[in-house]
This record gives C-alpha cells, sequence and structure tokens, in this order.
C-alpha cells in the first residue's frame, strides 16, 4: 500500500503481524500499577471497542500483557509501518488543506527526532501525549484525510470522537485533554483514568500537535537566560548557568545558553537522551566524573568559552560539588518533569538511572519517599549557594511547588499572596513583567512546504517585518524588538530545525498579525508555499498557571482559569483552523488550564481575514485580564490597542495610594 493508501485505511480489517519491542528506542518508564482486576478488565474493554469482535480473542492477551507489562495499552501491534515524519503538504490525502496541515503536524509531533517516547505517542515532559494508543492515530488520520472543509472532528482527549457538520469558518478540530472534574483531577487520578484509556495528559503543545522540538523552548530560554543576567547586571561571557533535563523541553537549555553567551552545565540522568542531544549538537560535551566537570567548569569561566556541558548524573551532586568546591554559580535553575514526579519526571539522587526505574513500578511509595528526600537535598543545596550570590529562578516545571510539599527549606520568610517561595518564578521576575504583560510571546510558524528555502524566505520577511515596526515602538518594548530582531537573524547559523521546517520568535498583537499577512501575501503571489502558524501555550493569553505563567498576576486572580477559557473559545469562532483546552500543561494535572490553536494560511482572503481577527483578540485577551489585576506594563499595553483599534473598549482599573492603609 502507499502512504496516501495506509492513511485511509485507519484501523485495519486484517490484523498486522505484532511487533518486536525495539530495545534502542528511548521508550516511556513502566508506569505503577494502580487498576484494580476490574479495572483492568475496564481498560481492556476500553481498548478493544477500537476493532472488530472478531479480533477481540487475539488482542486481549496481548492488550493484558501490554497494560500489566507497562502499566498502559499502547497497541504496539498497529504502529504505522511508513517513516514518521512531517511531509510536505501536497502528500497528504484528502479534501480539505486545513485538514492535511493538520496531519502533517500530528506526524511532526511523533517524529523520532522530535518526540521523547514516540512509541508511545509521547512527545515530551515523560507523559505529554498526542494520543493514548496506536488505534487513536490511525483512526484520526483517516478521519482527516475524508474530511472536508463543511465538517468539524472532535478529540476527546486522544480519542476521534468523530467528524460532526460545521461550516467553512469553523475549527477542522476541536481538542481536549485531561478535562477532568476539578475534585478528579490529582496525580493518582490522573494514572488511573488514563490507564483507563479515558483521558490523557496532552501537555501543552503535544496534544494540541503544535510541538516543533526543542526550538520552541530555545527562544524563550534565551531571552530567559539573557534577561537573568541582566537582571544580575553580569555579562553572559564568562557567567555560569546550572541547570537540569535534557528532554523534550528541557533539551533547549544548554542550546539557549550558547546561543546567549555563557557557560551552561545541564545535568541528566538517561544516557539516551543526552546521547542524542549531544549528537544533534544541542550539547557541546558530555561528562560523567564530578571532578573532571569542575576542572572543565572553572577553565571554561577563565576563558570566557561558550560552551554547553552536560553532565551524566544528578544535579543534586553537581550542586553539592560546586559548593564544596567553591564554584560560583551565576545563574541556575531545574527544569526536570516535577509535573510528573512520581512516574519518571524526576529521578532521585543516590541510586541509578535503571534502579529507579524499577523502584517506580515496584514499590512506588519507597520511589516517592525517595524523590521527596532528594528534593530536601537539592533545595538545601541551592540555598547554599543563593547565600553565596546566586540567582535563582523556578523555571515553572512545579520545582518549588514539589520541593515544598516534600518539606524543602524554600518558602518565604514573610510570604504574600503570589510570593510564597524564596525564589521567584522565572515568569514572575523576568517573563512576565519584560514580555507577556507588553503582549511579547512565543508566535511559530511551520512551512508546510517541507522546503529549507522556504523557511529561509519566512524568516527573511518576518525580519523586514520587526525591523519595519521597531523604527516607530515606544521606548518600553524597544528591548523586545531588538532581542527578536537579534534571535531571527541568527536563526538559520544555529541549526534550530528539528523535524518539520519550523521558527519560533516573540512578538505582540501588532507583530503577528503583520508578519502572518505578510506570509499570507508571499504565498498568494507563489513565492513560498502554505504556512501553519500557531504558537506554545506558554503565552500571553493562553495559559492560566499560577505558579507560571500568571505567576505575576497579583490580584488574587491567578488561581482562577477564566482567561485561558475565554482564549480558546474566542479563538474558535475567529477563524482558527484548530483549537485546544488542556488541564496540566508543563506543572501538572489540577495545577493549570491552558489552551492552543492552529491556523493555516493558504494564500487566501479568508484566511487573511482570519489572521486579522483571531490574533488580535488571541493577544490581547490576555493584555486585559493582565491590565484588570494592576500589571502596568499590560495597562501601557492595552491602552496602545484600544488606540490601534477604536473598536476595542477595555475596563482600566484606578490605583489605590498604599497610604490609605
Amino acid at each position: 500500500m502507499t502512504f496516501q493508501e495506509q492513511i485511509q485505511q485507519g484501523i485495519p480489517g486484517t490484523l498486522p503481524q505484532p511487533k518486536p519491542y525495539e530495545t534502542q528506542i528511548n521508550h516511556a518508564p513502566k508506569r505503577k500499577e494502580i487498576l484494580g482486576e476490574e479495572e483492568k478488565k475496564l481498560a481492556l474493554k476500553n481498548a478493544l471497542r477500537y476493532f472488530e469482535p472478531q479480533f477481540h480473542a487475539e488482542l486481549l492477551p496481548e492488550f493484558r500483557e501490554e497494560l500489566e507489562t507497562y502499566g498502559r495499552i499502547y497497541m504496539y501491534r498497529f504502529r504505522p509501518d511508513y517513516e514518521m515524519k512531517a511531509r510536505p503538504i501536497s502528500d497528504y490525502p484528502g479534501k480539505s488543506g486545513q485538514a492535511k496541515a493538520i496531519m502533517l503536524m500530528i506526524q511532526n509531533n511523533l517524529d523520532y527526532a522530535v518526540a521523547q517516547h514516540p512509541h508511545e505517542l509521547i512527545t515530551y515532559g515523560g507523559n505529554g501525549a498526542v494520543f493514548s494508543n496506536w488505534a487513536q492515530y490511525l483512526l484520526t488520520m483517516k478521519y482527516l484525510s475524508e474530511m472536508t472543509d463543511e465538517q468539524t472532528l472532535v478529540m476527546y482527549s486522544g480519542h476521534p470522537m468523530g467528524l460532526f457538520p460545521s461550516h467553512k469558518d469553523a475549527p477542522r478540530v476541536v481538542v481536549t485533554n485531561g478535562m477532568m472534574i476539578p475534585n478528579y483531577s490529582k496525580p493518582d487520578d490522573w494514572e488511573k483514568f488514563n490507564a483507563l484509556g479515558v483521558t490523557q495528559y496532552g501537555q501543552m503543545t503535544a496534544g494540541s500537535y503544535m510541538y516543533i522540538g526543542p526550538q520552541g523552548i530555545v527562544h524563550g530560554t534565551t531571552i530567559t537566560v539573557l534577561n537573568a543576567f541582566r537582571k544580575i547586571n553580569k555579562e553572559p561571557k564568562g557567567g555560569l548557568f546550572v541547570t537540569s533535563g535534557l528532554g523534550g523541553m528541557s533539551g533547549a537549555q544548554p542550546k539557549a545558553g550558547n546561543i546567549a553567551g555563557c557557560v551552561t552545565v545541564c545535568a541528566e540522568v538517561n544516557p539516551k537522551i543526552t546521547k542524542i542531544r549531544h549528537e544533534q549538537k544541542w550539547v557541546n560535551e558530555i561528562h560523567e566524573n564530578l571532578d573532571e566537570l569542575v576542572a572543565r567548569v572553572k577553565t571554561a569561566r577563565e576563558n570566557k568559552e561558550t560552551v554547553s556541558l552536560a553532565y551524566l548524573g544528578n544535579i543534586v551532586e553537581v550542586w553539592e560539588k560546586f559548593d564544596q568546591e567553591n564554584v560560583r554559580i551565576d545563574i541556575g535553575s531545574d527544569q526536570t518533569s516535577l509535573h510528573n514526579p512520581w512516574a519518571g519526571g524526576y529521578y532521585p539522587a543516590g541510586q541509578s538511572f535503571e534502579e529507579s526505574n524499577k523502584m517506580m513500578a515496584e514499590d512506588p511509595e519507597l520511589f516517592k519517599d525517595k524523590v521527596q528526600e532528594s528534593l530536601r537535598r537539592h533545595g538545601e543545596a541551592i540555598n547554599k549557594h543563593t547565600e553565596k550570590g546566586t540567582y535563582f529562578f523556578d523555571y515553572g516545571n512545579a520545582f518549588l511547588l514539589e520541593a515544598s510539599r516534600a518539606g524543602a527549606d524554600v518558602m518565604a520568610d514573610h510570604p504574600t499572596l503570589g510570593r510564597e517561595f524564596k525564589f521567584p518564578s522565572y515568569v514572575q521576575d523576568i517573563m512576565g513583567p519584560m514580555c507577556f504583560d507588553y503582549g511579547f510571546g512565543p508566535f511559530r510558524w511551520v512551512c508546510a512546504s517541507g522546503k529549507p528555502e522556504d523557511l529561509q524566505k519566512t524568516d527573511d520577511i518576518a525580519c523586514a517585518v520587526l525591523e519595519k515596526i521597531q523604527q516607530n515602538s515606544p521606548e518600553e518594548i524597544q528591548q523586545q524588538m531588538k532581542d527578536n530582531i537579534q534571535w531571527i537573524k541568527g536563526a538559520q547559523e544555529n541549526k534550530l530545525v528539528v523535524g518539520s521546517q519550523a521558527r519560533i520568535l516573540y512578538a505582540d498583537a501588532e507583530g503577528r498579525m503583520k508578519i502572518a499577512e505578510a506570509f499570507n501575501k508571499a504565498i498568494r503571489n507563489g513565492e513560498i508555499g502554505p504556512v501553519v502558524l500557531g504558537r506554545d501555550h506558554h503565552d500571553v493569553s493562553g495559559t492560566d498557571s499560577p505558579y507560571r505563567e500568571t505567576s505575576n498576576i497579583y490580584d488574587g486572580s491567578r488561581f482562577t482559569a477564566d482567561m485561558a477559557i475565554h482564549n480558546v473559545i474566542g479563538d474558535s469562532f475567529r477563524g482558527a483552523t484548530w483549537v485546544s483546552i488542556h488541564n496540566g500543561g508543563g506543572v501538572g494535572w489540577g495545577e493549570v488550564i491552558n489552551g492552543g490553536f492552529g491556523m493555516l494560511l493558504d494564500g487566501s482572503d479568508d484566511a487573511d481575514r482570519r489572521l486579522k481577527s483571531m490574533l488580535f483578540w488571541d493577544v490581547n485577551n490576555g493584555i486585559s485580564r493582565r491590565s484588570w489585576a494592576r500589571n502596568e506594563g499590560a495597562v501601557f499595553a492595552i491602552k496602545r490597542a484600544m488606540e490601534a483599534e477604536p473598536k476595542l473598549k477595555v475596563t482600566l482599573p484606578n490605583f489605590v495610594d498604599e497610604s490609605l492603609f
């Protein structure tokens, strides 16, 4: 069968042969046993409902073995034989160009060079899934190959509910992931209902088909590192940045450190992913001996090198060793997946990677104790460095939250609403006041032709648009404009593409609309092929996350999620090609609600109309909420937006004189 025919057949009418478990692939760890016998029976029934009854007798023992061996039913037998990668949009079968764009993005999320655990359909973060099993993938791709621009596909936590009649301006796909009843949104609830096959953790851009490899966070991390050094009034050259994690998202850290120009040490316990990042040239060197690492760091600092050093081992040992050897750390953070602390997101110090994986599955309570013990050590070591002058920030991975729950010394001596921890969230100190409040956030695009020359052309277009806007930009946003122009000019030479021909930069509503409009014009003129627009959920408006995206909102509303819901509803009727709303992305289930979108630009007048309507709302919705929280940058930004668009009328706050109290 051709690639197109395989897509169109969906779940095959005859059973494919079982596939061997490929040990060279980076697999998800075994999930802990959480289902009782009756629940296991229910999980098997739930899996078998994708298949005709005549296949149940053969598949039942196989699915039972998967459930008992891995803690989930992945349906490995049904993994496609074709190479998993983003193809040119013209290679996909179908009646709708928008549907073809979504197929492209789904396959990009599962590309072996992009996905963390591709055979388990997990893109990043240890549990950020595109689908829960391969039957869902096959059925979804079939639906997309059949749909017209008068239908909408409804996705129910990885499960394709079906095609429903709609209209051309409706989203082609509506995605929800993990949207649990609040009282059933704790970690063990997630484990149970995910094992039952009825919900999944979509992370942010995994379950919304908008992940573009580590590049998606390299840019934001670069800006964060640059601004962290600005906060301590130090040049990155010769400065030391210490952090951990080399997975799907965290793998961007050493590359960002290199772009910023500092010395970066990033610890990782997984040998496979460390090797992958080194082969991809996202990290320069791998070290396994702490004494050698100390010597190498001292040399790099003295010579003011720009270099990234991976330590294959536990980050706690690095913090402790650097304290003993008086290695001064300028800025520090952590980007292990602490939204998922008990199932592979964080590995405890004092035992091997293999020992941890075994304990995680066989003795989860002991594993939890070990993780919390390690978090206490981790916090203590960081405190020793901050007393010496290190600037430490939480990277929104729930490190401080889980460390506090473990009893680590990370709470502020005099906590206030929004400043409970000793150390700030990076959004509180950096991204919130410097970027999000002014409307700057992660604007992404993917060249659906798959041609590198199209990406180069879009880079040139975006740079020209930004340089023109900068000429008349107010002083308040000149630094943001300069950083992004510098970034886009160096994007090609930094070899950031992994998977699809994609790019990211930070832009405000004006920048996003004008860049998108210029792309659409270039498509209409035949200069480039179609372009898919999107963004990270980690943005101005898309996410309500009290310890990350909305951590710099101090009016008490950071624990509400109205903004994210408003955002996805507004995007859906203003012209997005697909929309998504998730529970849990980035910091854990029950801790956040976040929404995203995708939009196909095809050179049409319809695309031009939609992009102007949707992108304006997608940004200014969040600025409005941030201004109402009395964030001065956001008040400035929303006043500018109202001057530019007379139809926009936003309620502005009155400020209260503190002396009255």
